[in-house]
């Protein structure tokens, strides 16, 4: 059981950072590779400007770092524990998902 604040506050900020799909593409594009914010604004078919919005957000989280290139700034995971995090949740939710406890989950959508 978690009961040190400090633990409490940096899951309370990774939720918030998954809560949104379009950071959850980012983290999973940041997983693979560090990138340059056009080129993920490209491969996620985002605007530069919602990503910026959302990269300051996962900033402000923690979860990615900004690191300056020249004139420009490459984004990459904070930490490379990050990624393995980010698998272990994936495989945890379709293990979980692949046998629905819920009863009603489909008319309630939840679980």
């Amino acid at each position: 059981m978690l009961t040190l604040a400090a633990d409490i506050e940096v899951l309370a900020r990774f939720g918030r950072a998954l809560a949104d799909p379009i950071r959850c593409r980012i983290l999973l594009a940041l997983r693979e590779a560090p990138a340059h914010p056009a080129d993920l604004a490209d491969a996620l078919d985002i605007s530069r400007t919602r990503l910026s919005n959302h990269l300051a957000c996962l900033r402000d989280c923690g979860l990615v770092v900004g690191v300056p290139v020249g004139r420009r700034t490459r984004y990459e995971l904070a930490d490379e524990r990050l990624g393995h995090a980010l698998d272990d949740l994936r495989t945890a939710v379709v293990a979980v998902e692949a046998d629905k406890t819920c009863v009603d989950a489909d008319k309630k959508g939840c679980c």
